[in-house]
């Protein structure tokens, strides 16, 4: 059988047959690619900074700055040459790939966010890979979706499948991958994705099992079943915590907000900015401490701090020149996630109270671990805002049931700070200040209650509009857009609707285009009342026009009523 052939094959098989082989596929894909792109980031960060760092100071300095600063610049070239959509963590925009999309991500996403996140995070920015690799999996996923016979307007399935691998494969968390996914991406915990997302994230488990190993993540030094004290001070930890996450949060973006007023200076620069301010703080650390734990994912320090050989006056140091360091790389538009990092932020969190607290009541180094993981799973729950992932995903990284009481309370107090300080999580803040409203892409659970919205959660506001209908520019025109209908302003007010078909007839018949009646409404109405004027209109198209001044801000067609309501069936049915 010839791969062309391979699409058709797999269609044909029955629909309980094939469901679970494309799962599989995309969760053996994800697991593979998320492997290799670890691998490759790992060898080059210990290839650079750990081997620089066994030389002379003047080695080590000239040798790092180099390296960060020139993987910087080729990760602002790629994005900005190819692929503007691969930066930052990519979850969000995974997020509305998955449901503005319908789970469609384009290869150039995969390809670049592969070789942009080994070079920035490899190279020493101060970013996390998971995020990273759960757009990566999850694209591949898409991709491997069409490659087996799936249809653009049908791959969430694959999506959400590649996503959860990913993560299972990027953290060894197969549990918390599909709560992630289920809590951050299909936003719910009951879809009927759930099959799918779990069989994907046991595969994708199972190969980094295969290709490194079943050893958790972070290696806890001798844990005991906390005592009182220790569930005493574990709010203070949480709230502390939840707090070093809303700081990360806000400060990243208030960045990313006055970075798109950097319009003299070529967005493939500016990465190197966060690169720089990296590189100042990550060697003031390591002349004082011999200590990486600003570059890169910080692993080796945070597994130090897990294991109780870390001081909490260092703690304190690391959490805020690697907070720092973090907002500013991704501020600047670099490559990589913010797991990493808001572990990092929680543990070091933990230890710095934890040390406060030993000043006035003693504390083992038990005490002191358990305390690091709770701020963990706490700052991480407060950006992301999935609690139950939060937990699980440190439960899985250590191991130890012990905590998980200790983590549950954690949770409740970082989401108090965390909705007291903030109304969005960090995914939904970087998307709406990028102009994509969240709540406007999911659909609500139930068909009524989407009927009730306004007809602005599904127009289009940026419509291409005639203005002139003299036959050489309507030629011009409809050579440089393909649509089928278009609004007619004529003296600065909508005069109808222009049809493809009757501007062609009219250019070779040599008259006066005839126009559609339009049918408008106010961006207010419903989209109940939007279906009524839908068939009332000949041309399939309302326009949707300013109360003020009766300007057209944007319109919908059937196609775009017919694709939301698609999409809310879909969320009903899970």
């Amino acid at each position: 059988m010839s791969i062309l052939a391979l699409p058709s094959y797999v269609q044909k098989l029955p629909k309980k047959a094939r469901i679970p082989l494309q799962t599989c596929v995309y969760g053996l894909g994800a697991g593979v690619v998320t492997v290799g792109f670890q691998v490759g980031m790992s060898r080059l960060y210990d290839a650079t900074f750990v081997n620089l760092s066994h030389q002379s100071t003047s080695i080590f300095l000239i040798g790092t700055f180099l390296v960060l600063m020139s993987t910087s610049l080729m990760v602002g070239w790629l994005l900005s040459s190819f692929c503007r959509e691969a930066s930052g963590s990519g979850i969000p925009q995974l997020k509305v790939a998955f449901w503005r999309d319908f789970g469609f991500v384009p290869w150039r996403v995969v390809w670049v966010k592969f070789i942009a996140g080994i070079l920035s995070i490899g190279g020493g920015s101060s970013l996390g890979r998971e995020g990273p690799s759960v757009q990566l999996a999850g694209g591949l996923g898409s991709k491997l979706g069409g490659i087996l016979g799936e249809a653009k307007q049908n791959r969430r399935a694959a999506a959400a499948s590649g996503a959860a691998a990913g993560l299972a494969a990027a953290f060894n968390t197969p549990l918390a991958s599909v709560t992630f996914v289920l809590e951050e991406i299909i936003q719910d915990l009951n879809s009927r994705m759930l099959g799918g997302v779990l069989l994907a994230a046991v595969i994708g488990a199972l190969v980094v099992h295969g290709l490194l190993g079943p050893q958790p993540a972070f290696t806890l030094g001798n844990v005991e079943s906390p005592s009182w004290l220790v569930y005493v001070i574990t709010p203070f930890v949480a709230a502390f915590a939840g707090l070093s996450g809303m700081v990360f949060q806000k400060t990243t973006l208030g960045l990313r907000a006055k970075r798109k007023h950097f319009r003299h200076v070529p967005a493939w620069i500016l990465p190197s900015f966060g690169a720089l301010i990296t590189w100042c703080l990550g060697i003031a650390v390591f002349l004082t401490t011999h200590r990486l734990g600003v570059f890169s994912l910080g692993y080796a320090d945070l597994s130090d701090a897990l294991g109780g050989h870390l001081a909490w006056q260092l703690a304190g140091l690391l959490l805020i020149t690697k907070l720092i360091a973090t907002f500013s790389c991704y501020g600047f538009g670099g490559c990589g996630g913010v797991f990493s990092p808001t572990l990092f932020f929680g543990a070091m969190s933990g230890v710095f109270v934890a040390g406060l607290c030993n000043l006035i009541v003693p504390l083992t180094t038990s005490d002191v671990v358990a305390l690091a993981v709770v701020g963990m799973s706490a700052c991480l729950g407060a950006v992301v805002r999935a609690p139950v992932t939060g937990i699980l995903i440190v439960f899985e990284m250590t191991h130890e049931f012990s905590l998980v009481p200790l983590l549950m309370l954690g949770s409740l107090v970082s989401q108090a700070v965390s909705y007291k300080l903030s109304k969005e999580s960090l995914y939904d803040a970087i998307l709406a200040q990028d102009g994509i409203h969240i709540d406007r892409i999911v659909p609500p659970r139930d068909l009524q209650s989407w009927q009730q919205l306004p007809v602005s959660t599904i127009a289009k506001f940026q419509p291409v509009v005639v203005a002139d209908l003299e036959p050489v520019q309507l030629e011009q025109f409809l050579q440089e857009h393909p649509y089928q209908r278009f609004p007619v302003i004529q003296k600065g007010k909508l005069a109808g609707v222009l049809t493809r078909r009757e501007a062609q007839a009219a250019l070779v018949e040599k008259r006066s285009p005839k126009l559609e009646p339009a049918i408008f409404c106010l961006p207010a109405r419903s989209i109940k009342d939007l279906q009524h004027l839908l068939m009332e209109s000949h041309s399939g198209l309302v326009v949707i026009l300013d109360q003020i001044d009766g300007n057209i801000l944007g319109l919908v067609t059937l196609h775009d009523l017919l694709r939301a309501e698609v999409s809310t069936a879909e969320r009903s049915g899970d």
